[in-house]
Parts: structure tokens; C-alpha cells; sequence
């Protein structure tokens, strides 16, 4: 009952954002947190399809009541799942004439046929009405009968690459809607649509508009019908050449259709590719991702080939912003370059003083035994150089590592940083500085930063150093020994002495960068070493070892 009221809640606060401010980056703000939250709106859907299909339990098989069931599941499914929509017609038309009653068989293919139209199996739509005379109709189906065979004939017209096909078709479509507008009463909704349509393929925009602000003021935002509705008012704008209320009623178009759990997106597609020519490509693409996830869950090839292309072309121009962005990633590596070059040459330059000092070191072994002391002497400094220069090898492995994470961490929080910029300049012109304000009063973004931080740094270490956590748990008494969590490659015990194996021995530092407090970290490395199974104050050098 609660997620109920808050969609409710949700959806009249949508709808007096939509009316009170006709501002489309409002609304497109508004589509975004809506596409978010879509999942709501389907789990509603699929919840009043789970209560019908439990009623037919107790349905007879064969019986009106099926039918009409049946009916009501249809019309669920209707803009939602193609297949399980035509699935639900086929056991009505079987019903029907399982009962003889013609006019509800009629009625069911009608209905079958228009949905098949929408699905592009056009031959199939056409092949269910091929049996079906008008003359052989009550009068009481010619409405429907017409109804059925204008939307047909629509579609394929309207999706024909045939010239010939589409003109021939697109007639008859004209021929049925002349003929349902004369005999659908005045005032009925079908009739005062199909007028609309006349008027706007007459060229006769301001009366179109007219009639379709009636209509708009009749159905409740966030509908089926809103979303049809609108949809109209945005092709009149787009026979006009109004770019901007085209995309405008087209994002109130698909704020209904998500809103009312409707997989055939029509107007998202659409307004996708609007926004990819005026230079919006990452909502773009986020659009018609969701619109292409949407039409695979309606299974309807048509609107598949209508959205194949715009998603092709979309996707082209993301990845070459990403590659755009790359780009900037080439700057740093060449900075990388350079430190690599200067490091090879401070090794080269090592290198060299080692060699001089052997030469050294063998001219020495030629003195006389006065020397043999100072000669000694000299092998230890040779070992202690050798130590020196394995540590400077692992020293290099760790800047290495650690250089590359930073110069992504950079990379990544500039993005972010970006984005945060584009956010707050966003809501800033839209006037949300209270929304503004929470977001900044908010302390998940930094925590979020911090968790991204240490998983940087553990990921790394862990590269370095891949055995150092059964290393360290060897040092430890068995009772005693860490056991890291699922997700968790490191803990904050183990962290501490990973910085101590880096080199970093200052609590003062270590507690900086774990932001914890000294005595805190003192705590940690004392509770430690009484866990040890070797020497406590052999303890730290030991990690110091671990390879």
C-alpha cells in the first residue's frame, strides 16, 4: 500500500512539473529520474496481470467469463508484449467460436489483425482479414471491421520502402478512415482523432493543434492515451518544422509511456534521434539504449527496424566522444614516457656506478694484505649495494604501480568532476538550489570517493605483492589468523601494515591517509604484534620481508 501511494504521489508530482513548466530541459531532467525508476511501473503492470491470470483459474475453459478475462489480460499485454498479447487474442478467437458467437470471434480478430499490423507481420494482419467480407457484418461490427482495416493498411504504408506500396496503401488507409468518418457519430473520440489527422494532412496545422488541445485536456497525464495524444501534437510540430515542441511533446510522450509500463516506444526513439543531431549524444544514447531494451521485451520486428538505425548511428557518435576522451588518456601516457625514460636513465646511471666499483673492487684485490680490512669492507658495501638496488627495483615496481593508478584516479575524477560541474550547472539553471544544496550537505559522494580510493590502493598492493595476505597470516597465531569478508580485499588491519611493507612506518601518515585518529592506528598495530605467533619486535621487520 505504501509503494502505491508513492507512485501515485510520484506521478501527480510529474504531471504538475509537466503543466506548470513547459521547459524541456525540465522535462528530459524528469524522463531521466523516471527511466531510473521504470521498474516500478512494470512490477504495477505485471502485478494486475498476475491477479488476472489467477482468476482464470476458476474460469470455465470454454465461457464468457474466459473470454472476457482473456480480454482484460489482451490489453495488459497489449503495449507491453506483443507475443503474449497475440497469444491471448488466439485463445478468444477459439473461445468464440467454441460459444458460436460470431460478433466476439469478429471482434477478436479485429483486434488480432491491428496488433499484428504493429508487430510488422504484415501478411499475417492482412491473411486474418482475407476471409472477412463487409457485407457479411452486423452492423454493430462495421466500426470495428473499419477501424481494423484504416490501422492495417497505416501501418504498412507507413513502413513500406516501395514507393508503389506505400502510395497504393497509404490510399486504402485514406479510403477506410473517409469511410469511418462517415458513419462514427460527432464527438466520439475516435472520430474527433481521425479528424485531426485529416486536418494536419491537409496542412491545416493551427486547427489540428486545436483539436488536439481538446484532446490533451480530456485524457490524465502519465496515461496511454496522454502518451498517443501527444505523440500526434508532436508530428504536427514536426510537419512545421518546430524542432523544439516537436522534442518537447515527444519527452511528454515518453514520460507517459514509461510512466505506464508501454515497451513500444515510439517517441523515445524518436526523440533520441533529435537530440543526437542537436549534440546531446551521451542522453541520446542513454535513450535509445533503454528504447532498444524496451522493443526487444515487446517483440514487435517493426519497431526494431525503425530504431536499428538511429541506435547504429548513436552509438557510432558515443564512441567517438569516448574516443575523444581517450584521447586526453594519450597526454598522460606520454608523461608516463617521459618519467619512464628519466627512470631508465637513473638506472643506467646505477648501472654504471656498480661497475666502476667492481673495477674497483677487483683493483683493491691486488693490493697487498694491508688492505684485506679495507677490502672486506668493500664486499659489504658491494652486498649493501646489491640490498640497495633490489629495493630500488622494487621501489620502481611500486611507483610504477602506483603512478599509473594515480594518473587514472585523475582521469576518472575529472570526469566526475565534469559531470558534477554539468549537474550543478544544471540544476543551478533550473532553478533546484535547494535540491542543489542537499546534494552538497550529503557526505555519500565523499565516502563513495573513499571506498573507490582504497579499492584503488588494495587492487594495486595486491598486484605488488599477491601472496602478502597468507604471508602475513603466517606471522599470526592460527587462532588468530584475519579472514577477509566476501567483498573485501584487504581490511583496515591489513591495510596498516600494507603501508608499513610500502615504507611508510609514521603512524601520523598512516592514520592520515586511513583517516583514523593516531591513537587509533596504535591501537591497531599493538593489538596486532600480541596476535603474533613470532616476536613482537621482530614482528614489523618481518612484513617489511614479505615478498
Amino acid at each position: 500500500m505504501r509503494e502505491r501511494w508513492s507512485i501515485i504521489l510520484f506521478l501527480l508530482f510529474t504531471a504538475n512539473i509537466a503543466f506548470a513548466d513547459n521547459n524541456l530541459d525540465s522535462i528530459l531532467i524528469r524522463l531521466d529520474q523516471t527511466i531510473l525508476r521504470h521498474e516500478i511501473y512494470k512490477n504495477a503492470r505485471e502485478a494486475r496481470i498476475r491477479v488476472l491470470k489467477e482468476k482464470t483459474v476458476n474460469a470455465a475453459p470454454v465461457s464468457l467469463a474466459a473470454y472476457q478475462l482473456n480480454d482484460s489480460i489482451f490489453r495488459e499485454y497489449k503495449s507491453y508484449m506483443c507475443d503474449s498479447a497475440v497469444h491471448y487474442l488466439n485463445k478468444n478467437v477459439e473461445i468464440a467460436r467454441k460459444l458460436h458467437d460470431r460478433e466476439r470471434e469478429y471482434k477478436s480478430i479485429f483486434l488480432l489483425s491491428s496488433l499484428l499490423a504493429t508487430a510488422g507481420m504484415y501478411q499475417e494482419a492482412v491473411d486474418m482479414l482475407g476471409d472477412i467480407r463487409r457485407e457479411q457484418l452486423p452492423s454493430s461490427l462495421i466500426q470495428d471491421y473499419y477501424v481494423c482495416k484504416e490501422h492495417v493498411y497505416r501501418e504498412i504504408s507507413g513502413n513500406s520502402r516501395e514507393p508503389k506500396s506505400k502510395r497504393r496503401y497509404g490510399d486504402l488507409s485514406l479510403a477506410y478512415r473517409d469511410s469511418l468518418l462517415r458513419i462514427l457519430p460527432e464527438g466520439v473520440d475516435k472520430r474527433i482523432e481521425l479528424q485531426e489527422l485529416v486536418l494536419r494532412a491537409d496542412g491545416r496545422m493551427e486547427d489540428a493543434c486545436r483539436i488536439n488541445d481538446a484532446r490533451l485536456a480530456r485524457v490524465p497525464f502519465g496515461s496511454p492515451e496522454y502518451a498517443l495524444t501527444s505523440y500526434q501534437r508532436a508530428m504536427i510540430y514536426r510537419q512545421e518544422g518546430n524542432r523544439e515542441k516537436e522534442k518537447l511533446y515527444l519527452a511528454l510522450s515518453s514520460l507517459s509511456d514509461v510512466q505506464s509500463a508501454i515497451t513500444d516506444h515510439a517517441s523515445l526513439w524518436m526523440l533520441a534521434d533529435l537530440l543526437l543531431k542537436d549534440g546531446d549524444i551521451e542522453r541520446a544514447y542513454h535513450y535509445i539504449r533503454f528504447s532498444w531494451d524496451e522493443t526487444n521485451r515487446f517483440r514487435a520486428r517493426s519497431r526494431s527496424w525503425q530504431s536499428a538505425d538511429i541506435l547504429s548511428l548513436i552509438d557510432k557518435n558515443y564512441q567517438a566522444t569516448i574516443e575523444k576522451k581517450n584521447g586526453m588518456l594519450v597526454t598522460y601516457l606520454a608523461l608516463i614516457s617521459l618519467l619512464t625514460l628519466l627512470l631508465i636513465s637513473a638506472v643506467i646511471y646505477i648501472y654504471r656506478q656498480m661497475k666502476r666499483l667492481a673495477e674497483a673492487r677487483n683493483h683493491l684485490q691486488e693490493t697487498n694484505g694491508q688492505l684485506k680490512v679495507l677490502n672486506g669492507e668493500l664486499h659489504q658495501m658491494n652486498a649493501r649495494l646489491q640490498l640497495a638496488n633490489r629495493q630500488l627495483s622494487e621501489s620502481n615496481q611500486i611507483k610504477e604501480e602506483y603512478i599509473g593508478r594515480f594518473i587514472k584516479l585523475c582521469s576518472t575524477y575529472i570526469d566526475k568532476l565534469d559531470g558534477y560541474r554539468r549537474m550543478v550547472n544544471k540544476k543551478v539553471c533550473a532553478g533546484q538550489i535547494e535540491e542543489l544544496a542537499k546534494i552538497t550537505r550529503s557526505s555519500n559522494a565523499l565516502n563513495a570517493e573513499l571506498d573507490e580510493l582504497y579499492k584503488n590502493f588494495d587492487t594495486a598492493f595486491l598486484h605488488l605483492f599477491p601472496n602478502f595476505v597468507a604471508q602475513f597470516n603466517a606471522l599470526l597465531q592460527e587462532d588468530e589468523q584475519i579472514v577477509l569478508k566476501r567483498d573485501e580485499l584487504l581490511n583496515t588491519e591489513l591495510r596498516i601494515f600494507a603501508l608499513i611493507r610500502l615504507g611508510i612506518n609514521d603512524s601520523s601518515q598512516i592514520a592520515e591517509f586511513l583517516r583514523y585518529s593516531v591513537n587509533t592506528i596504535y591501537n591497531y598495530r599493538a593489538k596486532v604484534k600480541n596476535k603474533a605467533c613470532v616476536s613482537r619486535d621482530d614482528f614489523e621487520n618481518l612484513v617489511r620481508e614479505i615478498h
